[in-house]
């Protein structure tokens, strides 16, 4: 069908093979009949009246069944059955947390606007007290007005949702254009269409804030006081009114959903820095990534392994290289790493545990030019090819768990029915991410298990630039038809995964700033709006002797009364709601002190400055004036 782009969320495909034509895409050979290969999934439809309970029973049962029959391969491993949105290779894992960000900021942005509005209309309505009184005064019903003012406020709502729905249908494939760099060749799709849904959705969002934030403004307006809306407008008290109050209330609302925006922004903003700091267990710097596509350009392993072995000769003779090797998956990428059922000499695994690990096929010289130190042992060498014994390197975390107290080398592991002799033992390292936990790891030598397709490590004092000039002349004097697919440095490779925080930073900072900003002119609006109201009572207190400086003391603490008020609450709505942040965090907690003080700090200057114009004016009332008003 036009609009189906296949089973993998944010990917879109333009065509389907069947799975037997796999080795013909796959430049890592045929894995149909490898038991031990983790790398199909399966999709069905339930029948009608089976629940995915009843499903899953069977799948075990047939699981149990292949555990007996094949215990090397299949001990510990099973099925799951889990909805589309969930299967393990598409992104949603990247994009759900940032949808969850985005959802919960966007409804207190809509909140604070919606409360700041409310503000601005109940600030209106008592600018239009004279017009309500003759209306009352002339027989029109309470239900007259309030209708006519909500009717008011759901024009600004329906107005304020159109203008919103345009921008939404401007910014409907924003999620593509944050979304980190693929291979060449593969299309990212995140379907951003404003069908009904969508539109029913922002009109009932529309009414309803309208119904919450609107009508109380024109409920409060309708209860007009006839004689006393005849008096003078200027005989107020800063805070004195039930209006007040209720103004009071909606602004101490935008801060404390404020501090809860910005606190996040600095909890998202720390954890970013400290991912970027953070040690990946290998060199990113003056160390650059590359490729050329050997298998789509049709080359078999022998021709691609002279082709390999002269462009890194080459490579080698350019000024500033120190050294360069090859490796099947560049770190964090979006590749997926060998992984195999394991046998250990001498190591008896419990009854349920599948002995299984990843492993990297990396050439000679690759853990000096990446920056991995090997702990014990050698690095691989040109003669450990095809025709000598296979070996392996293990990292300290597989080391630790099948040799605890042992040197592992000497030992020997079993993949694929193949002995291999562990000649090392290489520091941990982050492998896809700065977010993953150690867990074994092993290397083996890409000349023992050659890949047509591989990635080329370079260590060098050049530029990325530099080296894909250097590196474009080079593969274009072997080959003609090829071309580097790109070159980029490590460190450039490692911030491309951590784009769902930069998103995520990027997305609070915006709409926190977008809440800061609107929270400051509520509080400016309702302290303006009570010194216009209190101008009788400051120039009966300047004429009783106050200084400029206590009328600035009791603008200045209502506002910060207001302010601090809201943060206490906000205080509180954060520590609560930054727990749900847990998984967007990266050695932060999400209690740390110092996010939350600075969103204490920013907000009581933006506070202090919305509240200063109002003051200063308040200062410069003329006594005299005043009392004549």
């Amino acid at each position: 069908p036009e609009k189906f782009h296949g089973t993998f969320i944010g990917y879109s495909f333009n065509f389907w093979v069947p799975t037997s034509m796999q080795e013909t895409f796959d430049t890592t050979g045929y894995k149909l009949e490898d038991r031990g290969a983790r790398w199909i999934e399966g999709y069905a439809f339930l029948k009608p009246g089976v629940t995915r309970q009843q499903a899953q029973a069977e799948l075990n049962a047939i699981a149990q069944r292949l555990e007996n029959d094949f215990p090397e391969t299949n001990r510990g491993h099973g099925f799951e059955i889990l909805p589309l949105s969930k299967t393990p290779f598409n992104a949603v894992s990247n994009l759900s947390p940032i949808l969850a960000i985005t959802s919960g900021v966007a409804a207190f942005v809509l909140l604070i606007a919606c409360a700041n509005v409310s503000n601005l209309l109940l600030a209106r309505s008592l600018l239009r007290r004279h017009e309500m009184t003759m209306r009352l005064a002339l027989g029109a019903g309470r239900r007259r007005l309030i209708k006519q003012l909500f009717t008011e406020g759901l024009l600004l709502s329906l107005i304020a949702a159109a203008g919103g729905i345009m921008v939404a249908y401007w910014c409907r494939n924003a999620l593509v254009l944050v979304s980190p760099v693929r291979s060449p060749g593969i299309t990212i799709d995140y379907p951003g269409q404003l069908d009904w849904q969508v539109l029913a959705l922002s009109i009932a969002v529309c009414i309803g804030s309208t119904m919450l934030f609107a009508l109380v403004p024109a409920i409060q307006s309708s209860h007009v006081d006839i004689s006393g809306a005849l008096k003078s407008e200027g005989s107020g008290m800063i805070g004195g009114s039930g209006r007040s109050r209720l103004r009071s209330v909606l602004v101490f609302v935008q801060v404390a959903l404020s501090f809860v925006l910005i606190a996040g922004t600095g909890l998202v903003l720390r954890s970013l820095v400290r991912m970027q700091n953070a040690d990946p267990g290998f060199s990113t710097q003056s160390v650059a990534v590359t490729s050329v596509d050997l298998f789509s350009a049709g080359y078999k392993p022998d021709r691609a392994k002279i082709f390999y072995e002269q462009l890194l000769e080459r490579i080698r003779a350019l000024p500033g290289v120190q050294s360069a090797t090859l490796a099947r998956l560049r770190p964090f990428s979006y590749g997926v790493y060998s992984s195999a059922p394991l046998e250990i000499e001498g190591y008896q695994p419990p009854r349920n545990e599948q002995l299984a690990a990843d492993y990297n096929e990396v050439g000679e010289g690759y853990f000096a030019t990446i920056g991995i130190p090997i702990i014990t042992g050698r690095e691989f060498n040109r003669t450990d090819d095809e025709n000598a014994p296979p070996v392996a390197i293990v990292n300290e975390t597989m080391a630790a768990k099948y040799w605890p107290g042992k040197d592992p080398a000497g030992q020997r592991l079993k993949v694929k029915d193949k002995w291999m002799e562990i000649v090392g033992v290489a520091k941990n390292a982050n492998y896809r991410t700065k977010l993953e936990q150690s867990t074994p790891f092993f290397y083996v030598p890409v000349r023992q298990n050659f890949f047509v397709q591989n990635n080329i490590i370079i260590r060098t004092d050049q530029s990325p630039t530099a080296i894909r000039n250097a590196l474009g002349r080079e593969v274009h004097a072997l080959d003609p038809t090829l071309a580097p697919l790109d070159a980029i440095s490590l460190q450039e490779q490692v911030d491309l995964m951590s784009y769902t925080q930069r998103l995520a930073v990027a997305l609070l900072a915006i709409f926190g700033g977008m809440a800061l900003f609107l929270a400051a002119i509520g509080l400016y609006a309702v302290m303006s709006y009570s010194v216009s109201q209190a101008t009788r009572e400051l120039g009966m207190r300047m004429a009783l002797g106050a200084g400029a400086r206590d009328i600035l003391k009791l603008v200045l603490s209502r506002g910060l009364r207001l302010t601090i008020a809201g943060i206490a609450i906000g205080g509180v709505a954060a520590l609560l709601l930054t727990r749900l942040m847990g998984n967007l965090l990266y050695q932060v907690s999400p209690r740390d002190p110092i996010a939350f003080g600075v969103a204490l700090i920013i907000l009581l200057a933006v506070a202090l400055l919305a509240c200063f114009l109002p003051a200063r004016r308040a200062m410069r009332v003329d006594p005299v004036q005043a009392l004549r008003a």
